[in-house]
């Protein structure tokens, strides 16, 4: 945002040792995970002392997550707290006594009126496997990324694997990756080299993902809260879109939904998917290596004679970067760096590997 600030991050998977050698001068703001911010509270690897506010973010979903314990410590070793701000998608939340909240005051951004920018659709699926299903759907489907919610970890790898298998370039992403995976696959999925993204609910909150035009529930959620994070992220900020439920014709809904809802048929037969326009090249350097976004787009560019309407996203991290190509220039781009190095240092840079479950 421009601020000027110095602002650090923690969180389980990150390099350790950067994060300490950050926090050897204290940031303004620090935002991390409970887990991690805990191990460097137990570590004093910065002082609590002069620090007045804290922001729990999805406070009602890391509750549920079973972060109370980490919540409770993290608070209790900030002595110096004025103000406590607690964030989230759902009311009714019981604060646990240990936020020691006095007399809160509780801002409301919800809005009463229907989204009608969102529309819903029943589609059924003749089988109670429905990857059958699945696969028609997404062939019938206008281009554009999709989200697929599914309940479980293991299944989101099951089926991510047989749309890969059947040709529709499909990756998976859930709570029991490893982080550096989990920040792969949602790289590709931001910058269009990836289309469709088979995930449980950890997905339906809090990311920085783009505004897609379709969210498949290949399951239904326990709740009506997680259905109605799951369908935000579609037809949002006066953008149109379509959330889809799969439903074997024999499964009864649950009770939140109510209403008729238009069945769309899909039928068999409707050519692949187009296949995503972009690849990710992955550069094995990053911020700590002083390198930034103008840096590699310069080189991309000059060295690479990439013209600039074929390079898409860069992302720049710590110590890798990411940058999304015109699938029809990866060839020459790569053909013409193989020698050449940025800023006087040779950087490995290659096609970013794939997260892929094989399915036998």
């Amino acid at each position: 945002m421009g601020t000027k600030f110095k602002v650090n991050v923690c969180y389980g998977g990150h390099s350790i040792d950067t994060e300490l050698k950050n926090l050897g001068s204290p940031p303004a703001l620090l935002i991390g995970t409970p887990g991690r911010l805990t191990d460097h509270l137990e570590r004093k690897s910065f002082d609590t002392g002069s620090i007045k506010t804290l922001v729990l973010d999805e406070f009602d979903k890391s509750l549920q997550l079973g972060f109370l314990d980490e919540m409770n410590t993290i608070i209790s070793r900030l002595p110096g707290l004025q103000k406590r701000v607690l964030l989230s998608a759902t009311s009714d939340i019981e604060i646990p006594a240990f936020v020691r909240m006095e007399s809160p005051i509780t801002l409301d951004y919800t809005e009463e009126e229907k989204n009608e920018a969102l529309s819903v659709k029943l589609v059924l699926s003749p089988e109670k496997d429905k990857i059958d299903t699945l696969f028609h759907l997404l062939c019938s489907l206008d281009p554009g990324p999709a989200l697929i919610f599914c309940n479980h970890r293991e299944v989101t790898e099951r089926i991510s694997g047989l749309l890969n298998k059947k040709g529709i370039q499909t990756g998976y992403y859930h709570g029991g990756m490893d982080q550096d995976d989990r920040e792969r696959i949602l790289v590709r999925f931001r910058n269009g080299s990836l289309h469709y993204l088979v995930t449980t609910d950890l997905a339906a909150r809090g990311l920085d993902i783009p505004e897609m035009n379709h969210v498949i529930h290949y399951h239904l959620p326990a709740t009506e809260s997680e259905f109605i994070h799951r369908n935000g992220r579609t037809a949002r900020m006066h953008a149109s879109g379509t959330a889809y439920i799969i439903q074997f014709r024999e499964d009864k809904m649950p009770e939140y939904i109510s209403g008729n809802m238009d069945v769309l048929p899909v039928t068999p037969g409707k050519p692949l998917p187009d296949p995503p326009g972009y690849r990710t090249i992955y550069v094995s350097g990053g911020r700590k290596n002083k390198l930034n976004k103008s840096d590699i787009v310069g080189f991309f560019l000059q060295k690479g004679k990439l013209d600039k309407s074929d390079l898409g996203l860069v992302e720049v991290k710590d110590f890798i970067s990411f940058a999304a190509v015109r699938a029809s220039a990866v060839k020459t781009l790569l053909a013409n760096i193989r020698d050449e190095k940025m800023k006087g240092k040779k950087y490995k840079i290659e096609v970013a590997r794939d997260v892929i479950k094989r399915v036998e």
